[in-house]
């Protein structure tokens, strides 16, 4: 009775802080949101778990602790095989429909691209090289190429072209929440929508950031992203001539 009231008090207490805190960074992107729905579900999931392990723990300290100096072993503890297999039944069961069937339908919605803009030959396109330690992003519709910032029209979804030119490099945008190792010598395929205008001087998650250890300059393998409405992006890619952003 006394585990069972300190599980249920510390359910209660981690479920309501995982509802009520904002604890998320910014999410910029429909493909955001996903991973988000997806981390928010595991965590309610998860809690508990941890909680009834935390409130086994405890009460096993506090009743059951030595006291004195023992001289013997304690007595053995035999497992029961009924309990063992209906134990493992359950758990293969829910593990399967809770955690492993619905994250598998959202991994393939995640990669589900064949409704949107930028899986036709029309659709919005921008390579991405990676090498020590910059990003080179080229926009081969708009004839731009620029090594100082990633601009996007938000609304639209954008198929990201990654490669490297050295070593593995990890293409990641953190308020898109998507990721994606950059190989040398392969052309790796990723996708995100904006869904949010921003600049990485208001929020640092609009950054095209290296996520793969890479040398001695990977902290700094970083350009900022902006999203900006369609109109403004038309205009920046006019403006731009294919070197104007040169390696700095």
């Amino acid at each position: 009775l006394i585990v069972f009231v300190l599980w249920l008090t510390l359910t209660l207490i981690g479920e309501a802080i995982a509802v009520l805190w904002d604890y998320q960074p910014l999410a910029a992107a429909e493909e955001a949101d996903l991973v988000d729905g997806a981390f928010f579900v595991l965590l309610v999931l998860a809690i508990p778990v941890v909680a009834f392990v935390v409130a086994a723990v405890v009460y096993s300290m506090l009743r059951f602790r030595q006291r004195g100096e023992g001289l013997e072993d304690g007595p053995p503890v035999r497992s029961n095989g009924k309990v063992l297999v209906a134990w493992f039944s359950v758990t293969t069961a829910l593990t399967i429909l809770v955690i492993i069937f619905p994250g598998t339908i959202g991994l393939l919605e995640l990669r589900d691209h064949s409704h949107g803009a930028a899986a036709s030959e029309d659709g919005m396109v921008v390579r991405v090289e990676g090498s020590r330690w910059v990003w080179k992003t080229t926009y081969p519709k708009e004839g731009v190429v620029s090594y100082t910032e990633l601009v996007l029209p938000v609304g639209e979804q954008v198929r990201f072209e990654v490669t490297s030119t050295d070593v593995i490099h990890a293409f990641w945008v953190p308020a898109f929440r998507m990721k994606v190792d950059a190989v040398p010598g392969r052309v790796t395929t990723i996708y995100a929508t904006p869904d949010k205008t921003g600049t990485f001087e208001n929020d640092s998650g609009y950054r095209l950031q290296c996520a793969e250890l890479c040398g001695l300059g990977h902290a700094l393998m970083a350009v900022p992203v902006r999203v900006v409405e369609p109109a403004q992006f038309d205009a920046w890619a006019a403006q731009q001539a294919p070197t104007a952003s040169l390696n700095p």
